[in-house]
Formats: C-alpha cells, structure tokens, sequence
C-alpha cells in the first residue's frame, strides 16, 4: 500500500462516527513517518508505507510489527498511555476499527494527553521550574539505570554507528543545501562533525567500555513530555531502528536539551544535565554535549527537510517550516562553533589552593594538555624539579625574579599558544597573582579566536597552611612553603577585572569531583541565544 492507498481510510477517521466510542471532533497532526488522529479521549497513530533508508514500513507485516515495538517500548517510560495495537478493516466498502473484512492497516491507540501538559507548552508559559527538571531527572536516571549496557564494540552506539548517523543526516539534508538551507553553514557543521569525530574517537570508545551506550528514548524532545496530574509522561521513542534507540545516555539527554535551548531555556536545560551529572557523577557527558547537540539539531533539519520534500503542505505551513528547519541550522552551527573552538583554562590561586588537582581532572576529562607554571619555571631554568629553590623575587638570579616570573608566564603562554595553533584547547596552572599576566592570558585568547575561562582555586587561610606545611613532608614541585603563606597572599590582586561569564570560584574545601561538577556546569550554562521564528 502507498499513501493513496491509506487516503481512503483517512477520510472516513475524519468522522466522529469512524470510531467505537463517543467522539465529538477528530484533530489530526502529521509528522514525515505517521499520520496522527486525535478524538479527544483516544489516539491513533498510523505509520507511513515509507522506506527512508533508516526505517522501512513499505509492508502491512512491518507496520504491524512496528506498531507492537512502540507499544512495548514507549510503556517503559509512560503508564496507561499506549493501549493498544488495532487494525483497520475493509467490509464491503467501508472502513472500521477491528471489525469484519481484511485488515488493511494496523494502528497505535494511546489514551491522550492534554496539550496543556506538554513540557514544549508549559515551557513557553514559563510554569516549569528547577524542581521539575530535577524531577525529570530522577525519572531518567531510573531509566537509564535499569537498561543493560549495550557493550557490542562494533553494536549500536559504538564509535561507527555514531559516524554512520552522522553522515545519513548529511547525505539525506543535502539535496536540500543551497535552496531550503544555507550551503556555507551546512559545509561548516559537516566539517566540524567529520573532525571532531575524528580526534575524539577515544572518547567513544572509552564510553562504550563504560557502559554508557543504553537501550534509550532516541527521540526524547520536549513535545514528547508531559507533566500530568499523574505525573510525569514520556512517549514517542524510537521504535523502528535500534541504531537510533541503542545510543549514548548523552545523545539521549542531548536531544532534550537541544530542544530546550530551541524554545530558548538554555538555563534550564542545564539544570536538567547538571542534576544528571550530580547524580550519576558521568562529567564526560559536558565534553559530548556540544557534539550530540549538533547531531540533534541536524537530525531536526534532516526530519523537516524529509516533509519538506513529501510537500502537501499549505503555503503558510511551508514557510514556517522552512523557518523552523533554518534555525535549526544555525543552531547546529552555534553548537559546532562551541565545541571546535580552541577553549584556553586558566586555573589560577594561591600556592596549595588546589590548582594542580583541578588541571589534572580538566586535562582528563577534556584530553589535553595542562602546563605547570612550577614545572615550566624549573625546566626553563634547567633546575631539577626536587630541588627546593628560594623564592625570593629581590634576587636578580633567583628564579623568581620578576624578570624570571615574566619570562616562566610568556613561555606558558607560548605554549599553549602551540596548541591552540593546531585546533586544540589547553590549561595554564599557575598562580596568576598579577592582573597583568590574566590580561596577556585574554589577549592571548583573543588573537587566537579562542574562548577562555578563569578557574579561581579559593580555600580558607587556616587549610592553606595546612597544605603547606604538609609539602614539607611530603615534597612538591612548588617551592612555595608556609613561610611564603602572607606573602603570596598580599601579593595576589583580586579577579576583579575579569567579566563574570570567564569567571568561575571553586572552594578546594570540597570534594575534587564537586568541583570539577561546578566548573563544567559553569561552561555548560554560559549558554547562547538565536534567532526568534518569524
């Protein structure tokens, strides 16, 4: 059967009396893969005799077979809101639900929910709040908690799987580049997608060695949400390719919080991923986020493109959609922008405050390079980093000179510098204590066309020179010592000059990962605005 096949039944849904139960007006809504009737109590949701390449309903058996998948699967997440499956019969001309005749067609009938409900409405009314995202997170740590790893290396989810995604969004958005989307931003974002993919494969991978490749949602976006008196209902998840639902919890998570940052509410998309991370404590999700967005967004354009292309659309709807479908465009490309620009750390404070600890875990979780101002001095200087050095700054030999400090400062932004040359970001660990040397670090970003952020390292007085008097037993590579404490200290100039979006305090009293949660959510929720829809 083909699209004509199913107008003749379509037709006869139209009416109240097509259905076995009292319905006073039938609505109908229609995505590029189904046709939805909507009859006030019940819905029901017929699958296109589609095959794009990523789905194939051509036949009655896979429809069938389909509308049995997406009955199981979405009740993982909702409750008594899938019902059941149903046919479409024919007898003598006319068409009914699970009446006599041949079975021309299966349907998903589903209890329907209020629109009123619909996270999509109720963000746009402003009427959604920190406590429901939290909410909403708990639900899907659950979740995600309760599905099986997906630990095939060479399954769905893995490292080729996401490039074979990848590269189908391109391949079907490409007929449409250069007449509904812009040729240039289009080659931008594939671009991006191809490197970053390229660099980071380690990552992938090391996320499918971790479990975090899960039997999800695959289409979690905010119209598929509702918050209910019942509580919170999650529907329309990918039934029809595993390669789609069997992912990365980010990809998953990404797609909410892409769509959250489409109807403007970046903010709270960040209290969504951050209460995630806080719960799991997975802060690789921060270094994917950016990516996965972009895909989100590009499967967007992709899916819009795809009705586009069916046309029948009013001329009206047609140019809200091609709209809708640029800004998803530009989104993916402000996305792209985030995580291919070179981002240049600057995780500075007083000796002991904790810098090293917070480079070291940055520089992990991001996959680069942190430079010690301690170790740099000692290698430039060609003194053994054992060796415990006077600090003292009057000496015109001493390696803390002030001329010897200028010459360690300009060296470690000469090497990071290096990096970012080549399309990397880096860390600078070092004290920082002149404003001088943060405006060099900034200028440095500038010219470089590259995103930078202060990470002040504070802690109390009394456990700095705790620390302090510890590295006399223990050693550091630092030769500061307690007896350098009130000096450093009314040496340092405060981090007023630095704008509040670069600036980030960390209080090293707290545990390393609660810091390093607050730095990331810190990067996460700088956040970005585009365009209103005409």
């Amino acid at each position: 059967m083909d699209n004509s096949g199913q107008t003749a039944f379509f037709a006869q849904m139209m009416h109240p009396s097509f259905y076995p139960h009292p319905v006073i007006a039938v609505d109908t809504r229609e995505t590029h893969i189904s046709k939805v009737f909507l009859t006030g109590d019940y819905v029901y949701k017929i699958k296109k005799p589609l095959n794009l390449e990523f789905l194939d309903f051509t036949t009655l058996e896979n429809r069938r077979h389909f509308c049995l998948q997406e009955l199981a699967l979405n009740r993982r997440l909702s409750r008594n809101v899938y019902l059941d499956v149903v046919s479409i019969t024919s007898h003598n001309g006319e068409y009914g639900i699970d009446g006599q005749g041949e079975i021309v067609e299966y349907e998903v009938k589903m209890r329907q929910l209020p629109e009123n409900a619909a996270m999509t409405h109720l963000l746009r009314e402003r009427k959604l709040g920190l406590a429901d995202m939290i909410n909403l997170s708990g639900i899907l740590t659950d979740f995600y908690t309760r599905t099986d790893p997906d630990t095939r290396s060479t399954g769905p989810g893995a490292w080729e799987t996401v490039v074979e995604n990848c590269e189908e969004n391109f391949r079907q958005m490409a007929p449409f580049s250069g007449q509904v989307l812009d040729d240039r931003v289009f080659q931008i974002i594939r671009a991006a997608v191809r490197s970053f993919l390229h660099r980071r494969k380690s990552l992938f991978d090391e996320r499918v060695r971790g479990g975090k490749i899960r039997d999800c949602h695959g289409d979690l976006k905010t119209g598929h949400v509702y918050f209910t008196d019942d509580g919170i209902e999650i529907i329309d998840c990918i039934e029809f390719n595993e390669r789609f639902r069997f992912q990365d919890i980010a990809s998953d998570l990404a797609f909410l919080a892409m769509d959250m940052d489409f109807e403007g509410w970046s903010g709270m998309a960040g209290n969504l991923i951050s209460d995630y991370i806080r719960r799991t404590m997975d802060s690789d999700i921060f270094v994917l986020l950016d990516f996965y967005k972009c895909y989100r967004a590009a499967v967007r354009c992709k899916i819009n493109c795809i009705r586009i292309g069916e046309g029948g659309l009013a001329n009206t709807e047609m140019a809200h959609l091609i709209a809708e479908t640029r800004k998803y465009l530009e989104l993916a490309c402000q996305y792209a922008a985030q995580f291919t620009r070179p981002m240049l750390w600057v995780v500075c404070g007083l000796p002991a405050s904790g810098k090293s600890a917070i480079s070291g875990e940055l520089a992990k979780i991001f996959g680069i390079q942190a430079f010690n101002s301690d170790v740099i001095r000692k290698r430039l200087f060609g003194a053994p980093h054992e060796i415990h050095l006077s600090l003292a700054p009057e000496a015109s030999a001493s390696l803390y000179s002030v001329d010897a400090t200028a010459l360690t400062y300009g060296r470690l932004l000469l090497l990071v510098q290096k990096e970012m040359e080549k399309g990397d970001s880096a860390i600078l660990d070092a004290t920082f204590s002149y404003a001088r040397h943060r405006r060099e670090a900034m200028r440095l970003a500038k010219d470089m066309d590259a995103d930078i952020i202060f990470v002040e390292c504070v802690l109390r007085d009394d456990l700095l020179k705790k620390r302090l008097l510890e590295r006399e037993k223990t050693g550091s590579v630092s030769d500061a010592r307690i007896r350098h404490f009130e000096y450093f200290k009314n040496r340092f100039e405060p981090l007023t000059g630095i704008p509040e979006s670069m600036h980030v305090t960390v209080d090293t009293e707290a545990s390393l990962d609660a810091c390093v949660g607050k730095i990331l959510v810190f990067k996460n929720q700088r956040g970005f605005a585009i365009n209103p829809l005409p």
